[in-house]
């Protein structure tokens, strides 16, 4: 039995071309030459991938990524951004949610297939380990951008059964290790990427955020509170013209279950678990909330 595959293409002849690959590999492709209809259309037809263009005449491609990512019946229906848009800003506006693969135009049929198979690779991972949804934000280095990421993880949280004592608490260690990577990691470039991986288990929420700057030691940060003397970072703070803070790596580890950092100290990945005692009450959590920083 084909499987549906979906083609959002304002340029008909493209789409003529894409449908005619898609029918080589065993899909049965529907065209759109506009962007409107595509939510609906997806709910009612649930396509294997969608082949996603971004300069539509009536709505731009990212808007479309994000409502069906941000839904959880569409979720983890594979999306190939193609667009005739080539820079690198070009592939993050602000906050960039969901797409599996982006393909600059002209891109060949290999190309194209290989972001299919890598997109039906990473859900059939998803499906072994029982995933109910997954998402990966990119966003730029700005406070803004966190804020809007947070909104929408918040949305997210409450929406996976964790309850609003468990989300505040996964809500701050995200700003909280996010605002690392943007002033720490990235040095507030604007222009340089965060990404931000969700993913919904059957016990647990998973965020993995990832800056590209050098790393550090987290085992070694002489700038930040540490438990056993969780001032002694101050000092430190003040020969080296930093401002202050210094809480938030002490923080977040007692607002997640699990949290730890890759070997480069790049990458942070938190574990928040459904049903596990909180760490701290409400009220404790309000009390630390506006600290920030390493």
């Amino acid at each position: 039995m084909s499987r549906k595959a979906l083609i959002v293409e304002d340029e008909q002849d493209l789409g003529l071309i894409l449908a005619e690959y898609l029918r080589q590999w065993g899909f049965e492709p529907t065209i759109l030459l506009q962007g409107k209809p595509v939510v609906e259309w997806v709910s009612r037809h649930r396509p294997a991938v969608i082949l996603l263009d971004l300069m539509l005449p009536d709505i731009d491609g990212y808007t479309i990524c994000e409502t069906l990512k941000l839904d959880r019946d569409t979720n983890l229906i594979p999306i190939i951004m193609t667009t005739a848009l080539s820079e690198q800003e070009d592939r993050v506006h602000g906050l960039q949610v969901g797409a599996n693969a982006y393909l600059s135009k002209p891109f060949t049929a290999d190309a194209l297939n290989h972001a299919i198979r890598r997109a039906f690779d990473w859900l059939e991972d998803l499906k072994r380990h029982g995933t109910e949804g997954a998402i990966s934000f990119q966003l730029q280095s700005h406070s803004n951008y966190l804020e809007e990421l947070n909104h929408l993880l918040g949305s997210l949280f409450l929406f996976s059964g964790l309850n609003e004592q468990q989300v505040y608490q996964l809500i701050t260690a995200v700003r909280e290790l996010g605002t690392n990577a943007i002033e720490w990691g990235h040095q507030r470039q604007v222009e340089r990427v965060v990404k931000v991986d969700y993913r919904i288990d059957p016990q647990k929420i998973t965020i993995d955020i990832k800056d590209t700057g050098p790393g550090f030691n987290p085992t070694n940060v002489p700038h930040a509170a540490h438990s056993e003397d969780p001032m002694s970072h101050m000092m430190v703070r003040e020969t080296l013209g930093i401002r202050e803070g210094g809480f938030g790596i002490l923080m977040s580890r007692g607002l997640v279950d699990e949290m730890h950092y890759n070997d480069k100290g790049n990458e942070v990945h938190l574990v928040k678990y459904f049903g596990v005692r909180d760490h701290l009450h409400t009220d404790d959590a309000q009390a630390v909330g506006a600290s920030n920083g390493k």
